[in-house]
C-alpha cells in the first residue's frame, strides 16, 4: 500500500504553465500521476504540457469541470501562500508546495488557515512526495525507486533522494517517501506524517531523517517510543554545524542544546530508535536492523 497518495489520485497543478511547473508536470505525467489539470491566473482556457491539459483561472474553476483530490504548486515565492490558501479554501484534501522562500509571516496565515480546516499540507520548500510505482507529487527522480515495504520520511530533499537510493540497493524498495520540508513554519510534522505510516499495514519500517534546529525531531523520538510500533532508522544532518549558523535550510539552525545534532541523536538513542553514524550507512543499518527482526 502507501500513504496519502495513490494512483488514482486526481491532481491539479498550481502555477502549470511556469517553467518549473511544466517540466515537473510532465515528469509526474510520465511516472504515471493522474494529473487532469492547471491553474494560473489570467491563463484560463489556455491548455498546457505535451497531454494539453486544461488550463483555469481558479481553482474554484477546475473543480466545476473535475473531481480534484490533491493540488501541488509550483508558484513564486510571494504569490505561494495564497496558492495555498485558495486550496485549502476550496478544501482539497492533499496539498504539496514545492516553492522555496515564503515569508514566515505568510507562513503563519497559512498555518492558521490549515489548522482550521480538513487539507493536509506537505511542504513548503519541499521535494514532495512519491509512492514507488503509482504516483509522485514533487520532484523526486522516479526512476530511482522501486516498491517495497519501507516508508521515507524526511527534512531534506537531497537526503530522500539518498535514503530511497540506499533501501533500493539493499534490495527492499519503498512504500512512500515524504520530503517535509525545512522551513520553521511547514505543513505537516514527522509526527503527522508517522501516523499515516504506522497505520499502513504494508509499510514495515520507516527511515527517518532530521537536521539540526527546531525540537520536531525530539518530539518525533518520544512519540514514537510510546505510540509506534515498526522499527525506525534515523539520521540527523548537519552534525558538524557550528551554533548559530543556518545550514541549508531557513529551519536549520541550533539556537539552544536540544537543537544540536548531539542531543537529538541522544534522544533518539534513549527512545530506542536505531541511528545511522553516517548518511552513507542509513541503508546497512536498516538492513541490520530488519535482520534482527
Amino acid at each position: 500500500m502507501s500513504i496519502l497518495l495513490k494512483k488514482e489520485t486526481s491532481i491539479l497543478v498550481q502555477g502549470i504553465t511556469g517553467s518549473e511547473g511544466l517540466f515537473h508536470t510532465e515528469q509526474m505525467i510520465d511516472y504515471g500521476s493522474n494529473i487532469l489539470c492547471g491553474v494560473t491566473p489570467g491563463k484560463g482556457g489556455q491548455y498546457a504540457t505535451k497531454n494539453n491539459l486544461p488550463v483555469f483561472n481558479s481553482i474554484e474553476d477546475a473543480m466545476k469541470k473535475f473531481k480534484i483530490d490533491a493540488s501541488i504548486i509550483f508558484v513564486p515565492p510571494r504569490f505561494a501562500a495564497n496558492a495555498i490558501l485558495e486550496a485549502i479554501e476550496e478544501k482539497i484534501s492533499l496539498i504539496v508546495c514545492i516553492s522555496e522562500g515564503i515569508p514566515v509571516r505568510d507562513m503563519k496565515r497559512v498555518k492558521i488557515a490549515l489548522d482550521a480546516s480538513s487539507s493536509i499540507l506537505i511542504g513548503p520548500n519541499c521535494p514532495g512526495l512519491i509512492t514507488a510505482e503509482e504516483s509522485k507529487m514533487g520532484i523526486t527522480p522516479g526512476f530511482i525507486c522501486k516498491k517495497g515495504p519501507i516508508g521515507i520520511l524526511s527534512k531534506s530533499g537531497t537526503l530522500t533522494y539518498e535514503a530511497i537510493d540506499q533501501i533500493v540497493n539493499i534490495g527492499y524498495g519503498i512504500s512512500t517517501a515524504v520530503g517535509i520540508g525545512g522551513d520553521p513554519i511547514i505543513g505537516s510534522s514527522m509526527i503527522d506524517i508517522l501516523k499515516h505510516f504506522e497505520n499502513d499495514p504494508e509499510t514495515e519500517a520507516v527511515v527517518l531523517i532530521g537536521e539540526i534546529g527546531g525540537n520536531m525531531e525530539n518530539e518525533a523520538a518520544k512519540w514514537i517510543k510510546n505510540n509506534f510500533s515498526k522499527p525506525v532508522v534515523s539520521f540527523i544532518a548537519g552534525q558538524t554545524a557550528p551554533k548559530g549558523k543556518r545550514m541549508g535550510h531557513a529551519g536549520a539552525i541550533i539556537s539552544e542544546g536540544s537543537e544540536t545534532a548531539e542531543a537529538k541523536i541522544k534522544t533518539l538513542k534513549e527512545c530506542g530508535i536505531s541511528v545511522s553514524k553516517t548518511v552513507s550507512e542509513i541503508g546497512i543499518t536498516m538492513k541490520k536492523l530488519l535482520g534482527e527482526k
